[in-house]
């Protein structure tokens, strides 16, 4: 047995994995209004929360805790119906949502604090290194190697960062790093133009790093994902702050021995309805996005048992059609059209994401009653747009932002950063137009 491969059975044996899926995403509304973020569904067939537990699958770590909040139910039941564990990875895996019991009534004030109220299944783990990963991130990173870096530097914390320009380091923490890739200064999401001077990152850190624009200045930004050691994670959730970003990770900082661990890849936080949108219609050209047809580390979802597509007399360009699908429609071009979605004759999407359908016939008992025809109807024209699951689209509706909104409310259709949404289980009459 290779000396890499013993690496890795240690590597497993010795971590667990905390996925934090409680966000609240109010930056999504409204694909949010009736979901939390990390059940948003994503590329046509996944939901975001798949994308960490696959990867924690994908390294083969053996125990795994999913933290949730708000709106937890279809999260949890997704997750039910998508991990049959014991034929996967067997692996172990814990939802965990706030509760009340004896001694307290929990509601998590934020990521570190997530981590605080459970701590009582943390510590009856066994695992020495704790991976704690955001529910609401795309990524293809190799977790093994991350994990290995950790083991082989022995520090308390390792965080995953990665070269990122100036637009996306006001957003983010900023790590300042030494030779060595010892974590010396850490600033969350800084706005001042002095603090993001001091932590441009060093040419030399950025030579093995792939990136757009060279010349312009590049910043370590921390991507939320961090491998503590047992007892270090343990001691530093005793400090006051609840989340680990703001509070926490400063103070570790001054403790000294954490390190960065610098990712290459691809990597996008689904904050607003913008990264969204581009985040799924960067995967009909599959350049700069996340890369869903690796064999060797698969995304895995719930599996539909659903026929092929059906297409009649229909143009595609560069467009994702899913499973169940009965396409009639005259084009369909850079779009991603989910399971189940029927679009019948003579309509136009373009540049669109229509997610689906749970149901081709909706139940007849609902307390909230969706349309009976789940369909986008006859010679439509639908552009730059997010259709919600369970939508039933009349004919001849125009929805195209015509008048170029930035921000739009109506009764079941909004618009965000110029993208029109319709909301789940909203009906569109025929002619309507937008």
């Amino acid at each position: 047995m290779g000396s890499c491969q013993k690496k890795e059975i240690k590597c497993i044996d010795k971590v667990a994995c905390i996925i934090l899926a409680g966000g609240q995403g109010t930056r999504l509304f409204p694909l949010t209004q009736n979901r939390c973020k990390p059940a948003v569904s994503f590329g046509s067939r996944y939901r975001l929360i798949d994308i960490p537990l696959s990867h924690a699958l994908n390294a083969q770590i053996p125990h795994i805790y999913v933290i949730s909040q708000y709106l937890s139910s279809s999260l949890h039941q997704h997750i039910l119906e998508s991990y049959q564990l014991d034929l996967m990875h067997n692996a172990r895996l814990v939802l965990l949502s706030p509760e009340e019991t004896a001694n307290k009534k929990v509601w998590y004030q934020g990521t570190a604090d997530a981590v605080r109220q459970n701590l009582e299944h943390f510590e009856t783990c066994s695992a020495d290194y704790f991976l704690i990963l955001s529910g609401d991130q795309l990524y293809n990173m190799n977790l093994h190697q991350m994990l290995l870096y950790g083991l082989e530097r022995d520090d308390d914390l390792v965080i995953a960062s990665l070269p990122v320009e100036e637009k996306e380091a006001k957003r983010m923490g900023l790590l300042e790093i030494d030779k060595e890739n010892h974590v010396v200064d850490f600033q969350e999401k800084p706005q001042d133009p002095e603090i993001l001077k001091r932590f441009a990152a060093r040419p030399e850190i950025l030579k093995n790093y792939p990136s757009k624009n060279p010349t312009t200045p590049h910043y370590l930004g921390s991507m939320g994902i961090y491998l503590f050691k047992r007892q270090a994670l343990f001691s530093l959730l005793k400090e006051q702050g609840n989340d680990f970003g703001k509070d926490l990770i400063p103070s570790q900082i001054k403790l000294g021995k954490t390190s960065a661990f610098i990712y290459p890849g691809y990597w996008e936080d689904i904050g607003t309805i913008d990264s969204y949108y581009h985040a799924n219609l960067a995967l009909t050209q599959r350049k700069e996005c996340l890369n869903t047809y690796d064999e060797a580390h698969p995304i895995f979802t719930r599996p539909h048992n659903l026929p092929s597509p059906l297409v009649t007399d229909t143009i595609i360009h560069n467009s994702i059609i899913s499973q169940g699908s009965v396409i009639e429609a005259q084009e369909i071009t850079g779009s991603i059209i989910g399971i189940r979605a029927l679009i019948k004759k003579g309509t136009i999407i373009r540049n669109s994401i229509v997610l689906g359908n749970h149901y081709n016939i909706p139940p007849s008992f609902q307390n909230h009653p969706l349309p009976t025809h789940l369909s986008i109807g006859e010679n439509c024209l639908i552009e730059k747009a997010i259709l919600d699951e369970h939508c039933s689209i009349g004919n001849n509706v125009h929805l195209t932002n015509k008048n170029q909104l930035k921000t739009y409310d109506g009764d079941g259709i909004y618009i965000r950063d110029g993208i029109i949404i319709v909301t789940s289980g909203t009906r569109i009459p025929d002619n309507f137009s937008l």
